[in-house]
C-alpha cells in the first residue's frame, strides 16, 4: 500500500506548479485577497493566534479559499471557502507541502510534491506534516475543504495544510454528511449557494500519529448564508468516535466548544434578520441524513462479513496446528469450526438485537426529550408573556393612581378659586347696594296695602265705566228708534196706564 500511495503522489508533479499558497505575514490584516471568502469580508475573531499562520490559498492564478494553520499541531485550525456546486467524485486523495512553513526564507512561494521539498527546504516537516507521517498508520489525509466541494480545479484543495488526521470510515461518513448536507440542505436553501460563507476546522485533541500530527477530537462546520432578509446560521459537529452521528447546533453554542470562544461570523451572521422557517426546513433534512447514517451503522454492524473479519482477528484459528499439525489436530478443527461459528453467529445477532434496541430507545428519548422541551418552550414563553402583562399592569397602578391623585387636586383648586372670586365680587359691591338689598323685602311688605288699594280703585272706576257707557248705549239707541217712528208718522204715545197706544188705529 505504501508503495501504491507514494506512486500516486508521483502523478501530481506536473500540475503542482499550479499550486500557490501566500502566507500573511504578522503585519498584514486578515487574509489579502482572502477574505472576500468571510462573510462580511471578516474572519473569525477569538481564535488566532501568535503561534498560528494565516494561509490564502491559490490555484491556477486565483485565490480558492483561507487557512488558518497551526505549526505546533501540524493541522489546520479551520479553512473557509465559499459554498459551490459539487464536483464529479474522481480525484484520489493528495498531499503538498507549503516550502514557507517550515523554512520561512524559502524563495519558493508555490506548494510542491514532498519529493522535491527535501532537496529545497530547510527544516523539512519541523511545523508541518508530511505524507510520511500518514504511511504505515491507521489514518488517512482528511480534507477539511474537501475536493469533491471544489467546483472547478480539484487540486486546490490537496495541500496538507487543509487535511488532519481521519480514519477511513470516519473520513467517508464525514464527506458523506457533508455531500448530503451541502447538497440537500445548505445550498438549495441559500439561492443555490451564491452566498453561503462555510468555515470549517478541528478541534485537537492530546493524541497524535507517530508523535508527529495531532489527531482531532472532533470536526466541525459553521454554515452564514447572506440572502437579505432570508439569511442563516447553523453548525455542525462530527467526533472522531467511530459511532458518534454528525449533530446540528446553534453558531452560538458551537462558538462555546471552541478554544477561546471565538465568534465565527460578524455580528452572528445577521441575527436579528434571520430566517427562521428556512432553518427548520434544513434541520430536517439533517434530521434525514442523521436517520441515514444511523442505519448505515447498523446495516454495517450487522454485516457477517465485516464482523466475521474483526472477529478473526480477535481469535484464533481452530483450523491452524501446532506444531507442524498432527491428524487429530485436523481433526478436531474440522468438528470445532461449525461450533465456532455458530458462536460467531449468535454473538452477532445478539449484539444486532441490543444495537438496534439502543437505537430505538434512544430515538423514542429524543422525541421526547424534543416534545418535552417544546412543551417546556411553550409553558416559559406564555408564562414569561403573562408576567410581563402583569408586570406592566402592576408598574402602570401607581402613575394611575397619580393621576387621579392630580386631577383630584387640580379640581379642589378650582373650587377655592371660584369660592376666592366670589368672596372678592362680594366685597367689592357698595354699601348702598347692600342696604337696598336688605330693606326690600321691608319695603315691599309695607307697599302691599297701598297697591291693594289702587287696584281696588282702578277696578271701581272700571266697573263704573262700564255701567256708564251700557247707559248710554241704551239711550242712543232709543233716540234713534223714536226718530224712526216719529218719521214713518207714528205717534207713540202712552196712556195713563202705560200701555202703547196708536191713535190710527182708534
Amino acid at each position: 500500500m505504501g508503495c501504491a500511495r507514494w506512486l500516486a503522489l508521483g502523478g501530481l508533479l506536473a500540475l503542482a506548479g499550479l499550486l500557490q499558497a501566500r502566507l500573511l505575514t504578522p503585519h498584514q490584516a486578515g487574509f489579502g485577497e482572502c477574505d472576500r471568502f468571510f462573510y462580511a469580508e471578516t474572519p473569525p475573531a477569538g481564535l488566532e493566534t501568535e503561534a498560528h499562520v494565516r494561509i490564502c490559498q491559490r490555484f491556477a492564478g486565483s485565490e480558492r479559499f483561507a487557512t488558518l494553520y497551526s505549526p505546533g499541531h501540524r493541522i489546520p485550525v479551520f479553512s473557509a471557502f465559499r459554498a459551490a456546486r459539487p464536483a464529479p467524485l474522481n480525484a484520489e486523495q493528495r498531499g503538498l507541502l507549503e516550502p514557507q512553513i517550515d523554512d520561512p526564507d524559502s524563495s519558493l512561494e508555490e506548494v510542491i510534491e514532498e519529493a522535491d521539498a527535501v532537496t529545497s527546504v530547510n527544516n523539512l516537516g519541523s511545523k508541518q506534516a508530511l505524507n510520511a507521517d500518514y504511511l504505515d498508520s491507521d489514518y488517512e489525509i482528511g480534507q477539511l475543504y474537501p475536493f469533491f466541494l471544489s467546483s472547478d480545479l480539484k487540486m486546490s484543495t490537496f495541500p496538507l495544510t487543509n487535511s488532519v488526521p481521519m480514519t477511513q470510515s470516519f473520513r467517508e461518513r464525514w464527506h458523506m454528511n457533508l455531500d448530503s448536507l451541502m447538497d440537500r440542505a445548505l445550498i438549495p436553501h441559500c439561492g443555490d449557494g451564491k452566498d453561503l460563507y462555510i468555515i470549517t476546522g478541528a478541534v485537537p485533541s492530546d493524541y497524535r500519529v507517530k508523535g508527529r500530527v495531532t489527531i482531532p477530537e472532533f470536526v466541525w462546520l459553521a454554515a452564514c448564508c447572506d440572502n437579505p432578509g432570508g439569511g442563516w446560521a447553523m453548525g455542525f459537529t462530527k467526533h472522531t468516535q467511530a459511532s458518534n452521528i454528525i449533530e446540528d447546533i446553534m453558531v452560538r453554542d458551537l462558538e462555546k466548544l471552541l478554544p477561546q470562544k471565538p465568534q465565527l461570523f460578524r455580528d452572528n451572521c445577521g441575527e436579528m434578520e434571520q430566517d427562521t422557517e428556512k432553518m427548520k426546513k434544513i434541520l430536517e433534512v439533517v434530521n434525514q441524513v442523521q436517520d441515514e447514517e444511523r442505519s448505515l451503522q447498523s446495516q454495517e454492524s450487522t454485516s457477517p462479513l465485516a464482523s466475521a473479519r474483526s472477529q478473526r482477528s480477535a481469535l484464533p484459528s481452530p483450523e491452524a496446528p501446532e506444531g507442524g499439525g498432527s491428524f487429530l489436530g485436523k481433526v478436531l478443527g474440522f468438528l470445532l469450526t461449525p461450533f465456532i461459528k455458530l458462536f460467531q453467529l449468535i454473538y452477532y445477532l445478539v449484539m444486532t438485537v441490543l444495537r438496534n434496541v439502543l437505537h430505538l430507545l434512544w430515538f423514542v428519548a429524543k422525541q421526547v426529550i424534543n416534545g418535552i422541551e417544546s412543551c417546556l418552550y411553550r409553558l416559559g414563553s406564555a408564562t414569561a408573556s403573562y408576567l410581563v402583562t402583569i408586570g406592566q399592569e402592576l408598574v402602570g397602578i401607581p402613575w394611575k393612581v397619580l393621576k387621579v391623585v392630580a386631577k383630584v387636586i387640580r379640581a379642589l383648586l378650582r373650587i377655592l378659586c371660584c369660592l376666592l372670586k366670589t368672596v372678592c365680587r362680594a366685597l367689592s359691591i357698595p354699601l348702598r347696594v347692600l342696604v337696598d338689598v336688605a330693606t326690600f323685602p321691608v319695603y315691599t311688605v309695607g307697599a302691599i296695602p297701598v297697591v291693594c288699594r289702587d287696584i281696588a280703585v282702578g277696578l271701581g272706576g272700571i266697573l263704573s265705566l262700564l255701567f256708564g257707557t251700557a247707559f248710554g248705549t241704551m239711550g242712543g239707541l232709543f233716540q234713534v228708534v223714536f226718530s224712526i217712528f216719529k218719521r214713518v208718522g207714528y205717534k207713540v204715545t202712552f196712556d195713563s196706564s202705560g200701555e202703547f197706544y196708536n191713535p190710527n188705529t182708534a
